[in-house]
């Protein structure tokens, strides 16, 4: 390897990426890191006015933003987020499902509205947003997808059995997706944080938060910019022979 391929292998430069959930914690840090890579990025989520202050941060950064408004329960948003994104910057190189609902329900209180609620944000939005992408993705000649789960995944997870399930599920489609869409340049990987101190984490009970940090080697929380190396990892070049993989970064909590 010379200089050159060296220089390459993180630098997103002349690339499109859409990070949903995207104008805060983990998904505006990875916004952030994407930006400063060299990346175009469209940032989305729920509210109008959070989208531009965040296309606005990236565009102060130095990068080229757009903020884009999306449920991603709501089907018909996520055609509309690829084509928006195309349309303003040609083309799209990488996806990063990363709008989740946090929705928690002890399994006695556990409703059928709360169950599909969570269903339509963190399992069939995500995929269908895949879907929609798909066309652009194919045209690139460095495409990838990256899956944002959770540590609860893989682990026993009292009162986030809904959460929990979906971000498994999610994973199996991580790997499907992988050995589908392999012919076709697509690499699809995904990432499962720990416990991060992001406005998510922060509503939790100060029990709560003592005790996922405990369940930690490193014994606290991520930062949220802990988990943009893994990402541009995953999706740039430097991951170039990763694909179905999902990598943990969780302060080394898990496999225990």
């Amino acid at each position: 390897m010379d200089r050159s391929a060296f220089d390459r292998l993180f630098d997103m430069t002349g690339r499109t990426v859409i990070v949903t959930g995207g104008t805060r914690g983990i998904g505006l840090a990875l916004a952030e890191g994407y930006v400063l890579a060299g990346a175009r990025v469209a940032v989305a989520s729920r509210k109008a006015d959070a989208c531009e202050r965040a296309a606005a941060h990236l565009r102060e950064l130095g990068g080229e933003a757009i903020g884009i408004p999306t449920h991603l329960g709501e089907v018909d948003d996520l055609s509309a987020l690829v084509d928006r994104t195309v349309a303003e910057f040609g083309g799209l190189d990488v996806l990063v499902n990363n709008a989740a609902n946090p929705l928690a329900q002890p399994l006695e209180q556990m409703t059928v509205d709360g169950l599909t609620k969570s269903f339509d944000v963190n399992l069939r939005g995500p995929v269908f947003l895949v879907q929609a992408a798909l066309p652009h993705l194919k045209a690139s000649e460095h495409a990838a997808i990256l899956n944002m789960v959770s540590i609860g995944a893989f682990i026993f997870a009292p009162m986030l059995a809904i959460y929990a399930s979906m971000k498994a599920a999610m994973m199996s489609f991580t790997r499907s997706m992988a050995a589908e869409l392999v012919h076709d340049g697509i690499r699809v990987n995904a990432l499962a944080p720990g416990p991060v101190d992001t406005d998510m984490m922060r509503k939790n009970p100060q029990e709560a938060i003592d005790g996922m940090v405990s369940g930690t080697l490193m014994r606290r929380l991520a930062t949220a910019d802990e988990m943009v190396g893994s990402a541009l990892l995953l999706t740039s070049d430097a991951g170039s022979y990763m694909t179905g993989q999902v990598i943990m970064v969780d302060g080394g909590g898990t496999p225990r």
